[in-house]
């Protein structure tokens, strides 16, 4: 019985410590939209390691992204392009952190974060992009206003009347 209670006691334990690491390295799982006559507002938490992780959608499923205004577009593993069921498009080659590298076109439908969505967006698919995380890029950043001020991003989209 002792023991069972030490086990219980660690799976508890496992489970808060890790939600307590998720919720430090995305602060952003539950976006916050306002809106206005003419704006959509999206403010973002700066995560402990100073980087833009948040939750958002690809086509109406459920991603996280990483915010990289270095980046051309938007890119995404295979292995999650293959769960979101993205077709490969043409070959290219793309100059990453690492060198240059092969990626496959492709085109999303909708890519959102909270009330901020963007239609027909540009990504690759990039063989080499590992984990769960998507970059999001300028091909859909280009589409916002974005300004940093201390811990925040503010991503702004104005409507189009």
């Amino acid at each position: 019985m002792q023991t069972l209670a030490w086990l219980s006691f660690m799976v508890l334990g496992v489970l808060f410590f890790g939600d307590q690491l998720e919720a430090q390295y995305n602060p952003n799982r539950s976006v916050e939209t306002r809106q206005n006559a003419d704006t959509t507002e999206v403010r973002l938490r700066r995560n402990r390691l100073g980087h833009y992780v948040t939750a958002g959608t690809i086509n109406d499923r459920p991603v996280t992204f990483l915010l990289d205004t270095g980046a051309t577009g938007v890119a995404i593993g295979t292995a999650v392009a293959n769960e979101l069921g993205l077709k490969r498009g043409r070959r290219i080659a793309t100059r990453t952190a690492n060198g240059i590298a092969a990626s496959y076109l492709t085109t999303l439908d909708t890519v959102s974060v909270g009330g901020i969505s963007v239609r027909n967006v540009d990504a690759t698919i990039a063989p080499g992009l590992r984990g769960e995380e998507i970059l999001l890029g300028m091909s859909f950043l280009k589409n916002i206003e974005f300004a940093q001020r201390g811990d925040t991003l503010i991503l702004r989209q104005y409507s189009t009347r």
